[in-house]
This record gives C-alpha cells, sequence and structure tokens, in this order.
C-alpha cells in the first residue's frame, strides 16, 4: 500500500540505548520499522525523555506533539528531573554517555505545542479532558509557551445563535448521521449546525498545523486495536484531523478516565489524522509501549504490511519513525527472540519448552506428535532447539513432564498452612485464583486472611452509590430497622452485627430476595456512614444522604471525588469483598482492608513509602505469621500501576519481615487475572477448574461485586462482567493444555478434578530470593532518576 522507504541511522540517545539492550535497530525484512528495546516501564520513559530532550536541542521551537494518559509517566518524570538537575554530576555525566550536549540546555517554552485528540464534548476546565492534562504537565510542568500551543478547547468554537455545546447538546450525546440526515425538529437543525462548526474547526486546526510545517517531533502510545492517537482500527492512512467515533476497545480504555463505560461509549473524539503525523516527511514520530498485554498489537503494527486495519503502518514510510518497547511488549517479535537465542551464553530450558508449547498451540499438534521438520520450518523453535543440548525426544519428555508436576502441585492438599492472600483491588484475588482458593479452604487445619491493599474508590460509579442511598433510606422507613436502631445494633464497634449485615445479605443470596439482599447492604452502609461521619446521628443521617446525593449530581462524571466519598465508596468495595469470604465461612476479623496512602486517584498514583505503605504490611505480616503470601503479580510494570506498586510494599515488607524472623518458613504465590496472563512456563501450579469451580465464580462475582456486575469499567477484550473474561481466560488455558498434552491425558485421568477440568488457573510459586529478584528489578529502574 505504501512504498517502501530508508529509515535514518539512530541518534547518539538512540544509539546508546540500542547498545545496552543488545538488539539490533531493525531486523529486516520482518520489522518494518525500526525499533529501539528496553528492559522495563521506567526505562522507556527515560529513553523517550532523553530522545525528546535531544530533539529540542536540535529543533529550538520546534513543533511538538506530546501524549496523554498513564504511559508518560516516566517520559515527564524524567524530562522535569534532567531539566531540574541539568548541572548536577550525574546528570552531566549520562547526557556525555548518551550523545547529549550536556553545555546546551533545552529550552523548553519556545516550542509550538500540538494537542493530539479530546473527547467530544467535553469542558476544558474538567481534570479527566486532555486538555486539562495538557495544561497540567506540559504547560505548566514542562513550561512550554500557551501562547504558541494549538489546544483542543469546544468552548472556543463558535457554535450557532452563540450558544454552548452544553446547551445544544445537553445529555452530551452527538449524533454524526445528523450530517447526512435532513432533521425536522429546531433541535435536530442546530445540532447538525453545530456538527458542521465542529468539521469547521478540525479542518481549520488540520490548516494550522500545516502552516507550521507540519508535527516535527511527535510521541504517543498505542491503543489495545493498535490505535494511533485516536484513529482506531480501519482508519485512513490520509486521514486529517476530524471528529469521529470510537470503537469497543478504544471506549474500555478510556472508561477509566471518563467515568464509566456508559459514558465512554457515547463520546465522540476530536483527533489529529495519521496523515496529520506524516505531513511533514522529516518528523520524528515516536510509538511507545510497554508490557506484554501490548506485545500482540506491537507485533502486528510492525511485522504487517501497512493496512488500514494497523494504523502504525502509516509509520512505515518515514525515515525518523520508531517504535519504542520494553521487553515485554517485544515477546512476538520473532526475529528479536532469535537474535537473542543466538547470543545468549547458555539458553535455559524454560525458553526453548515456552516456544515448542507455543509451537505445539499454533500447530494444533500435541508435543509428543511434534516432528524435527516441523520445528525445522519455524524460525524461532528452530533457533532455541539448536542451542539446547538435548535431543528432541528428551525435550519432549521434559516438557510433558513439567507440565504433569505442575498440575499435580495444582492437586496437592494443603495443609497446616497460614495464607495471607493480597490484592491491590477488591476483586483480583477471586477473578485470579478463586477456584483453587475454594478446595483449600475446606481443609480446616488451614487459617485464610485476605488483605486488600488499596481503597479501590475509582471502581464505583456515581450512580452507584445513588441507587445504594435511595434503598438505605427506604430501608430506614421499615420498623426493622427501629427496632435494630434500639438495639445499639448501628454503633461502630458492634462487629457481631457487622459480621449479622454480611448474614442478612448471604440469606438473601440463598433466598432469592432482593429485599434481604438490600437490607444487608442497607445496613452495612448506614454502619459506614455513621463510622466516617463520626458527628452524625441516625435521626440526621437521611439529611446527609440527600446532600451526598446533591453532591454526586454536581459531579461530572470521572471527576476526582473529594475524601469523604472516596472513603465511602472505597467502604462500597470493602462490604463487596467481605462478602466473597462470608460465602466460604471467613469472618470479617480474617478480612484486612489496608487502604494504603499513596492510592489517591490521581492519574498518576504516588510511590509507597515506608511508613505510610510498608509499614501496615509488615504488622499484619508480623501479627498472622504466614507460610504462603500471595500477591498480584506484574513483573513489568505495565499495566494498572497500582498493581506494581502494591508488590512493590509487598517485597518491602517481606524482606523486613523476614530479617526479623530469619526463621520463618515463607513461600510467595504469584498470580494474574484479566489483566496479564502467564505462559505456561512462567507458571509451576496448573489448578484444573471444573463447571461447578466456574459457576462459583460467576454466581459470587454476580451477588457480591454489585458494583462491577454491569461492567462499568470493563477490559478491552470483553465487552462484560470480568468473571466472564476470567472464565473465558481460563477455558482458554485449559484448551491450549488439551492441544499440547493431548486430549486422552485429560479424559483418561485417574483423577476426577482432572477429568472434570475445563479451565485451567495459572499460579507461580517463588522461593523467597526469586521473588526479591523480580521486585529488585523493576525498583532499579524506578529509582535510576539519575
Amino acid at each position: 500500500m505504501m512504498k517502501k522507504h530508508t529509515f535514518s541511522p539512530p541518534s547518539p540517545v538512540e544509539s546508546y540505548f540500542i547498545e545496552q539492550s543488545g538488539f539490533d535497530f531493525r531486523y529486516d525484512p520482518e520489522e518494518k520499522i525500526p525499533i529501539v528495546q528496553v528492559n522495563n516501564f521506567p526505562r522507556l520513559g527515560q529513553l523517550t525523555a532523553l530522545r525528546f530532550l535531544e530533539w529540542v536541542q536540535s529543533n529550538p521551537g520546534g513543533v511538538v506533539s506530546l501524549p496523554t494518559g498513564k504511559t508518560p509517566e516516566y517520559f515527564i518524570r524524567f524530562v522535569e528531573h534532567y531539566l531540574k538537575n541539568w548541572e548536577q554530576k550525574d546528570t552531566q555525566a549520562l547526557l556525555e554517555k548518551t550523545g547529549l550536549d550536556h553545555a546546551n540546555k533545552p529550552i523548553l517554552k519556545d516550542l509550538q505545542f500540538v494537542q493530539i485528540d479530546e473527547f467530544f464534548p467535553i469542558s476544558p476546565k474538567q481534570h479527566n479532558s486532555f486538555y486539562d492534562y495538557v495544561n497540567k504537565f506540559y504547560i505548566d510542568g514542562f513550561g512550554i509557551s500557551a501562547e504558541r500551543a494549538q489546544l483542543i478547547d469546544a468552548t472556543q468554537i463558535d457554535f450557532p445563535q452563540g450558544k454552548t455545546f452544553q446547551e445544544i447538546f445537553p445529555d452530551l450525546v452527538v449524533d454524526l448521521n445528523l450530517r447526512f440526515d435532513q432533521p425536522n425538529s429546531t433541535i435536530g437543525r442546530l445540532q447538525k449546525a453545530a456538527i458542521e462548526r465542529v468539521d469547521e474547526f478540525c479542518t481549520d486546526y488540520e490548516q494550522r498545523v500545516r502552516e507550521k510545517g507540519g508535527i516535527g517531533f511527535f510521541l504517543g502510545g498505542i491503543g489495545p486495536d493498535g490505535h494511533i492517537a485516536f484513529n482506531v482500527r480501519g482508519s485512513d492512512y490520509f486521514s486529517t484531523t476530524r471528529l469521529t467515533p470510537t470503537n469497543f476497545e478504544t471506549q474500555a480504555a478510556a472508561a477509566s478516565d471518563l467515568g464509566g463505560i456508559e459514558v465512554s461509549k457515547k463520546r465522540l473524539v476530536i483527533t489529529i489524522g495519521l496523515q496529520t503525523i506524516s505531513y511533514n516527511p522529516d518528523a520524528t514520530a515516536l510509538i511507545f509501549a510497554a508490557g506484554e498485554a501490548k506485545a500482540q498489537i506491537v507485533a502486528e503494527s510492525v511485522q504487517s504490511p501497512p493496512t488500514n486495519i494497523h494504523p502504525g503502518g502509516a509509520l512505515h514510510s518515514m525515515p525518523n519513525a520508531r517504535f519504542y518497547i520494553t521487553s515485554g511488549a517485544a515477546l512476538f517479535l520473532d526475529r528479536r527472540v532469535v537474535d537473542e537465542a543466538k547470543t545468549v551464553d547458555t539458553i535455559s530450558e524454560d525458553v526453548v519448552d515456552q516456544h515448542l508449547i507455543t509451537l505445539s498451540m499454533r500447530s494444533d499438534t500435541p508435543v509428543r506428535e511434534l516432528t524435527e521438520a516441523q520445528i525445522a520450518n519455524k524460525m524461532v523453535p528452530a533457533a532455541v532447539t539448536a542451542r539446547c543440548k538435548k535431543s528432541l525426544p528428551e525435550i519432549k519428555d521434559r516438557i510433558l513432564n513439567k507440565l504433569e508436576a505442575n498440575l499435580n502441585r495444582g492437586l496437592e492438599s494443603r495443609t497446616d498452612e497460614v495464607f495471607f492472600h493480597t490484592a491491590p483491588h477488591h476483586d483480583d484475588i477471586m477473578l485470579g485464583y478463586l477456584g483453587h482458593i475454594a478446595h483449600l479452604l475446606r481443609e480446616p487445619s488451614n487459617e485464610h486472611h485476605f488483605a486488600y491493599l488499596t481503597s479501590g474508590f475509582n471502581a464505583v460509579t456515581n450512580e452507584f452509590v445513588k441507587e445504594q442511598f435511595q434503598q438505605a433510606l427506604n430501608y430506614m422507613e421499615t420498623n426493622q430497622f427501629k427496632r435494630l436502631k434500639d438495639e445499639n445494633y448501628f454503633d461502630a464497634d458492634n462487629m457481631a452485627a457487622a459480621q449479622r449485615d454480611i448474614y442478612t445479605y448471604l440469606d438473601g443470596v440463598a433466598n432469592h430476595s432482593t429485599t434481604h439482599r438490600f437490607k444487608g447492604s442497607s445496613r452495612r452502609l448506614i454502619r459506614n456512614l455513621l463510622i466516617l461521619l463520626p458527628e452524625a446521628a441516625l435521626e440526621t443521617l437521611p439529611e446527609k444522604m440527600y446532600e451526598l446525593m446533591d453532591y454526586l449530581d454536581s459531579r461530572y462524571p470521572g471527576q476526582k471525588d473529594e475524601p469523604l466519598m472516596q472513603k465511602l465508596k472505597g467502604r462500597i468495595r470493602e462490604w463487596e469483598a467481605d462478602l466473597v469470604w462470608g460465602h466460604f465461612g471467613s469472618p470479617i476479623k480474617n478480612v484486612h482492608h489496608l487502604r494504603l496512602g499513596f492510592y489517591k486517584g490521581d492519574i498518576f498514583t504516588e510511590d509507597p513509602t515506608m511508613d505510610r505503605d510498608v509499614q501496615p504490611i509488615l504488622e499484619q505480616l508480623e501479627r498472622i505469621r504466614p507460610t504462603i503470601v500471595t500477591l498480584a503479580l506484574d513483573p513489568e510494570a505495565s499495566g494498572p500501576d497500582t498493581h506494581y506498586k502494591v508488590m512493590q510494599a509487598i517485597a518491602a515488607a517481606i524482606k523486613m519481615y523476614t530479617e526479623k524472623y530469619p526463621e520463618a518458613d515463607l513461600k510467595v504465590w504469584g498470580y494474574r487475572n484479566v489483566w496479564f496472563k502467564f505462559q505456561p512456563t512462567d507458571a509451576n501450579i496448573f489448578v484444573p477448574i471444573s463447571l461447578n469451580s466456574m459457576a462459583i465464580m460467576r454466581e459470587t462475582f454476580k451477588y457480591c461485586f454489585q458494583s462491577q456486575v454491569d461492567a462499568p469499567f470493563p477490559s478491552y477484550e470483553y465487552n462484560g462482567p470480568f468473571s466472564e473474561l476470567a472464565q473465558a481466560i481460563q477455558v482458554r488455558q485449559h484448551w491450549d493444555m488439551k492441544k499440547v498434552m493431548g486430549r486422552d491425558f485429560w479424559y483418561e485421568h485417574p483423577h476426577p478434578r482432572v477429568r472434570a477440568a475445563k479451565g485451567l488457573v495459572y499460579l507461580k510459586e517463588m522461593e523467597l530470593e526469586e521473588f526479591y529478584t523480580r521486585a529488585r528489578e523493576l525498583q532499579k529502574a524506578t529509582e535510576s532518576m539519575g
């Protein structure tokens, strides 16, 4: 589709990072665009920051477009750090190593900024608008001149009759069919005219970019569907700035910014086009991506010929275009895998095994039946087996023996264990490995504690809270409420009554009684309000609830809440977690809500601190004395940032605990759920999951996580509740292992749980040193601000 171009050689900064990585700049012909690969997420931010500063040194006053969202976190932090510490010895030494002119400090105020995209309609005053983000981090933060910035501000569009977009689109829904219709109503004609004015704004915006000579430096992320800016899958390579709808993947990714999928699916976007990015043929155009979750879309964007279904292909013709990616995002770039296999001193068994397992899954051939010819015909399996000293039959036996051992480990009966199950968010544990916990809980000699480390308030919508208020207000009119009030049922220290809240709700689940469930949840909401409002009394609580409903009505979706509402939403999530373990008879004294302070609902989450965040975990470890600690394992820091920051806090707490109690016999289990998936060789515990276990997970999620049952913040992979996505992942993993190990292994296995399996849960058991190594690699990168 696009003619092939020669790419410019790497810049000095790029050359430094390429040398550090050990990989080539580009593996031709498979890779259609050059790549700079780094080990981890913070290192990615460092690379992009240094390359940006290098470009500014050579292009003072140039035209730049910089990204929004969470991916730029370390890019922003490193730029600010280097500019602030430009004269420091450590910074000067790094600048010299990377080829920057340390005598020429970049001046950012003279740059011309072009905003990449924006939701529409949205007020620029909203903190979740990209206009606000750009002003906060790039205009105010970097010091780029506001007068020289070209921004997308819907309030500056000259709408018909002098009206605002809020007056023209009162429900904030824009119907683009009006472009082609002849509306009969007055409001319809007004909206049609308004859309035409937005289209004129977009044309003018494009013209202004071109009058600048086009964008000189573009840095952007890549969406789950491959979108660049908001040019979603299927976008024309010759597209310009326009008002356009998005697709489900993009809407799901934006749901957390906009207050839920019901809001994001109604929002349109104004975005620069793919040709806007490529208009300046000499532009430096960088796409950065982190983590295994982006590996497939990165591989498609880099290795596929340019077609509209891969927006990244529009950059293939740009001499200065690059992809900057982490090792996780490079997972499916075959030539890089081969190159690494050929250059490492010793290739690990796990690497060989994983690629043969992948070949088995992709070819629908059991490992036992793989042939030398099949392996020789595939680049990566051929390369890794060539480095292996074992024969193919020996490798096959090893793979099958390991997989069977993993399965046997998942079937083991655990006795006399003390489990400390931890989670960043309140549904992480059950979505990760509820099917395994259900069996572990049946052994009375085991002790289980569940710790939720953040409040999770961002996952609760305003509409859900208002529904809870209304139910509680209705309950407060009943005779039962009045009787319980006289019994001091709602006293903050009445833990027996708090436990009864759970029993009442679960009785409603058992009896299919919505009334009973509402009783339980209303009692808990009333109790939580009294705890959070110590000056309030039961008699005045209805008035306070109405005030809070008015407060919620005054907020726009996605707006950061005041501390009181954050705490209340967090306690709603905590109530949901209490219900989960109430299903299995675990008392609330074994469910711990730590509410670590680094979680504040900001765009970039603070790093954990020792006193505020690590100490509460350490105190729990000392009190519980666990033998097994479980945690969400995100080794590359590429997903919800709470995951890896929680892991760092846990790692620090365990380190302190084992130093104080060196005799402690402690293991760590890592789990993943809907955000990340283990490769089979990454895990060493395979837990068979039956249809019965899947039904338990579905029903538990449905009745306990009422705030999530309508999937207000879905994964881009699935338009539905997380429980259904988790089940689909477990089914896929079992299906893969049926291919690898052969169907007969499963259907004729002597253990009934294996024969009954329709899904698999993967877990990673680690000795402490292995866990510390994983955590330490990320921590070193995060702390290498110099």
